[in-house]
């Protein structure tokens, strides 16, 4: 009896000191554990809830079973037509078998450099195979909007439409077959080759910008400028036809109201000198012998002030200076 009460006591020693060890642990939602003993992967476990392991001996290494995410620098690549774009990436990634990741990575940070040297090198072998407008756009939707600059300030109907059609620039962009989505879906298939032997799932890599370069920007520019110099020029062009249309309208208004000007001054002149020659006839009627006393001595005024000297022997200009009898 004694020897069992004995070994009663040693066992529940036993139990108390391995209680004590930890032989259990809790997994919390959305984690994962691996269970290691002297560095060899003895259990996993994927569901929450209470764990057991052997104290001691065995390790739990706690990974995030939750969805996490990659960011990564954005890198200057080429496209295939050798132009330098600035591709900025994220992706979505998260653990499907703790053990594989365990013997192939270890650690989150392990795996995040793992991703990088992957997705970097599946971007950028993607774009450059691919040209520029692939990358940038996702539909064909741009070729079928047409962009007219609304006519401002103008006269008519006519004038609105003439000038719609001086600054009309249709420019056809090219066709895409791929696009920016496409372009996505390929790095993910590509990059899952790679990911899945290290327990990863790769959910979706996205393009998040595209920038272009230093370069590439300076031609898309001096493009724009191009086009905004021609309706800019499409305007002056209409300016200057306008202002050629007014200063002929007023050169003819000009003419016509000159022209109109003259013909009255003639008629008021005409109609001065009838008046003159009327009032003249009048006054040579009512006193003959004094109107031309008046005309001669009109005629002296306007003459003399004229004359240095006259040497004539006929004096009869001025027989009404000095009167007829000089000459006697």
């Amino acid at each position: 009896m004694k020897k069992l009460i004995t070994t009663g006591v040693i066992a529940l020693v036993l139990i108390v000191i391995f209680l004590l060890l930890g032989p259990f642990f809790i997994l919390e939602e959305g984690e994962l554990a691996v269970i290691t003993r002297f560095g060899r992967i003895v259990n996993t476990h994927e569901e929450a809830g209470l764990k057991i392991r052997v104290p001691v001996v065995d390790t739990v290494i706690i990974y995030p079973k939750k969805i996490m995410s990659w960011d990564g620098d954005a890198q200057r690549i080429p496209t295939k037509e050798n132009q330098f774009i600035w591709v900025d990436t994220t992706a979505r990634w998260k653990i499907i078998d703790p053990g594989l990741f365990y013997q192939s990575v270890t650690t989150v940070p392990n795996a995040l450099l793992r991703l990088n040297d992957v997705i970097d090198s599946t971007i950028r072998t993607v774009i450059s195979e691919n040209y520029l407008n692939e990358a940038v756009r996702n539909t064909n939707k741009i070729n079928i909007l047409k962009i007219e600059d609304q006519a401002q300030n103008v006269e008519s109907l006519e004038d609105a439409e003439q000038l719609r059609n001086l600054t009309r620039t249709e420019i056809q962009q090219e066709v895409i077959y791929i696009g920016r989505e496409e372009l996505s879906k390929r790095m993910l298939e590509m990059a899952s080759q790679f990911t899945s032997e290290f327990g990863i799932e790769v959910i979706d890599i996205v393009i998040r910008q595209i920038r272009y370069s230093d370069d590439l920007t300076q031609s898309v520019y001096q493009r724009m400028i191009k086009e905004r110099n021609q309706i800019a020029e499409a305007y002056r062009s209409y300016g200057e036809g306008q202002m050629a249309k007014w200063i002929g309208k007023t050169e003819n208004d000009k003419k016509v109201i000159i022209s109109q000007a003259y013909a009255q001054s003639e008629d008021i002149k005409g109609k001065a000198d009838g008046e003159s020659t009327r009032i003249y006839a009048q006054s040579y009627e009512a006193d003959p012998e004094f109107f031309e006393l008046w005309r001669t001595l009109e005629s002296y005024r306007k003459t003399i002030p004229g004359l240095d000297k006259i040497l004539s022997t006929d004096m009869l200009y001025f027989d009404t200076l000095y009167g007829p009898k000089v000459l006697d």
